[in-house]
């Protein structure tokens, strides 16, 4: 509980005042993670951990390159020494390593960070792409629409996206099918 709290602490410090909208949905992606402990088990914790400081990286003193989940995780490894795996999930999550591409910043991506376990990452992703703004949950096809609106077509943001969308859906589609068979495994 205590990476937890601290996580909680930190973000809501970063976020709350300063983008009020971007803590509504980092509560909400936060509320999706906790959901996930019967197919996480002991990796609920840094789930959790990680919804909480997963947008940090667009709160204005943290960013420097534009790209918040590279921003928020060199934040997270260089001034508040969090555990290396909670940067990793914030540096790649949500198919970040699409968006690194667009702005010609996947080779620093790849130098200062590995990649965190794929059901983890697949995690994480599920609960961001289906919590919107204000915190709500949605299907992610609408979560990627509400993206696409919000930053136009040609945005930086949209285009990476676009690219990736396959990989959102299926890490999305894969957790909604992990949920499912826990609960028909209860059900039986």
């Amino acid at each position: 509980m205590g990476d937890i709290d601290w996580a909680y602490g930190l973000a809501k410090d970063l976020l709350e005042t300063a983008l009020p909208r971007r803590w509504a949905h980092t509560r909400g992606v936060a509320e999706q993670a906790e959901r996930l402990g019967p197919i996480l088990g002991a990796d609920t914790d840094v789930l959790i951990a990680a919804s909480l400081l997963h947008d940090i990286g667009y709160a204005p003193d943290l960013v420097d390159t534009g790209m918040h989940q590279l921003d928020g995780a060199r934040y997270l490894r260089d001034v508040a020494g969090a555990e290396d795996r909670l940067c990793r999930l914030v540096a790649y999550h949500s198919c970040a390593d699409n968006e690194a591409r667009q702005r010609d910043l996947f080779d620093v991506l790849a130098a200062e960070f590995d990649q965190e376990k794929p059901d983890l990452a697949r995690a994480l992703t599920y609960c961001d792409m289906t919590t919107d703004p204000d915190g709500r949950h949605l299907d992610v096809r609408d979560r990627l629409a509400e993206i696409h609106s919000r930053y136009g077509r040609e945005h930086v943001v949209s285009r990476s996206i676009v690219a990736a969308t396959p990989c959102i859906v299926s890490s999305v589609r894969a957790v909604e099918a992990a949920l499912s068979d826990v609960r028909q495994a209860g059900a039986g």
